[in-house]
């Protein structure tokens, strides 16, 4: 069995999919009940995604998590591991690799953060999002994790003691058997070893390297590889306990599904997802702002946040599909930021702030309709609707786009959504979703 470490629930429907398409059974649960899951029973999977959640926390606090999650994996008997991070080192990533080997008592990992399919290639060391540089891409301005530079050594290196060193495109295009002499040749001189990728054809030459390697870390994009490299043929080996109803996908409800309409929840601010909203009100789809301003008032705030909800639930009873959507304008992002300054708080703080009132917005919607069809844009705020919705563990079903899949709930009373990393999709992507749920809400 695979065990996957990821540091938020996007990335883990991200690194699922590339498994599940292979024909992988593929589950993914949040730590909480990775540690709590002792008592129960059911089937076990091959590819089993732990979802940390710890992107925004701090290095200490990301290494625990990553820590326990490794050591549940291996209480589980997976035999391969692989630590998830964002496409382009947001986050603890040295932190979290490093917390993967102390726990199993290792001393290397190799380390691929190229996925071509979404633009991202490293050459040179350097790390590039659609031709861009990293520092000179989207992600220079993250409200929170701010990326700066793009050499992938530099950005690891200080992140962790271990030593770390990497190989050129030109010896990953020499075949694999000679990047894996190379890879034998370095690895007892460092403890992560980065590798180029230019395209996908690169990813395949790393996967037939790499296939041996009992620990990899970076994007999701070379489990996309080996997955298909290793098809899943045989019935799954780990031992880790799932829900007890986790081997029979339950039909929705139509009396409760929200009459074939769909939710839409988007908290992120990435300029794709920025995009793909006003996308969707392009087509007619009604949108309903949760203005950042008012979240930050105290005397506003909860009758702002009753008024959103209200809405939402009118149009979707009402047969529509609805889209909620957190301020995304430039202008008041900065003003947001600025009243929040003055009352104390971070830009994490604040994207806490609009994470938890957006997941509370679902939530009261959901139980006044019954609404079990949900598409929800943003890392943070897909964990934090997860959570208000009760959704702890989930299947991985199908790929709408690379690295964006549909899920479904395990827990009774199922549920079908997708939830997308902010920075992913095309522009039409969360009109995609969103029609895919509706033909897949109608299959038994």
């Amino acid at each position: 069995m695979i065990g996957v470490v990821a540091d938020d629930i996007t990335g883990a429907g991200d690194i699922g999919i590339m498994f599940a398409k292979a024909d992988w059974e593929t589950h993914v649960y949040p730590l909480r009940d990775a540690a709590e899951a002792s008592g129960r029973a059911g089937a076990r999977p091959d590819v089993l995604i732990i979802d940390t959640n710890s992107r925004l926390d701090r290095p200490e606090e990301a290494y625990a998590k990553a820590y326990e999650a490794t050591k549940r994996l291996v209480e589980a008997g997976c035999g391969t591991f692989y630590n998830k991070t964002c496409s382009v080192f947001r986050g603890n990533v040295g932190a979290e690799f490093d917390a993967m080997l102390d726990a199993l008592g290792a001393s290397f990992a190799l380390v691929v953060l190229g996925f071509p399919k979404t633009g991202r290639t490293t050459l040179g060391g350097i790390h590039y999002v659609r031709g861009a540089r990293l520092e000179e891409s989207e992600f220079r301005h993250d409200p929170v994790h701010p990326m700066n530079r793009s050499d992938l050594v530099g950005i690891l290196q200080a992140q962790t003691a271990r030593k770390v060193d990497r190989i050129d495109i030109g010896v990953v295009e020499e075949g694999s058997e000679a990047l894996r002499r190379a890879i034998a040749e370095r690895k007892a001189a460092c403890g992560y070893l980065i590798v180029d990728v230019r395209d996908q054809a690169s990813l395949r030459i790393i996967a037939e390297a790499a296939k041996d390697e009992p620990v990899l870390c970076g994007s999701s994009a070379l489990a996309e590889e080996l997955a298909a490299l290793n098809r899943a043929d045989a019935p799954a080996l780990g031992t880790f306990p799932l829900a007890a109803d986790a081997g029979t996908p339950r039909p929705p409800d139509p009396a409760r599904a929200g009459r074939g309409s769909v939710l839409c929840a988007a908290g992120s601010l990435m300029p794709q997802t920025a995009a793909q909203t006003r996308y969707l009100r392009e087509k007619g789809v009604p949108a309903i702002e949760l203005d950042s301003l008012l979240l930050l008032d105290p005397k506003r705030s909860a009758e702002h946040l009753r008024e959103v909800a209200d809405e939402a639930a009118r149009r979707l009873e009402a047969g529509e599909d609805v889209l909620v959507f957190a301020s995304n304008r430039q202008e008041k992002i900065a003003e947001t930021k600025r009243l929040a300054l003055l009352q104390g708080m971070d830009n994490t703080e604040v994207s806490r702030v609009v994470s938890e009132a957006l997941s509370e917005t679902v939530r009261a919607v959901c139980g006044r309709t019954g609404q079990r069809h949900l598409v929800v844009a943003g890392g943070e705020t897909s964990a934090a609707v997860c959570g208000k919705l009760g959704i702890s563990a989930f299947r991985i079903r199908k790929e709408i786009e690379p690295g964006l899949p549909s899920c479904e709930s395990l827990e009774p009373g199922r549920r079908l959504f997708v939830l997308k990393s902010g920075s992913f999709g095309g522009e039409d992507f969360l009109w995609k979703a969103m029609e895919h749920l509706k033909k897949e809400g109608g299959r038994t």
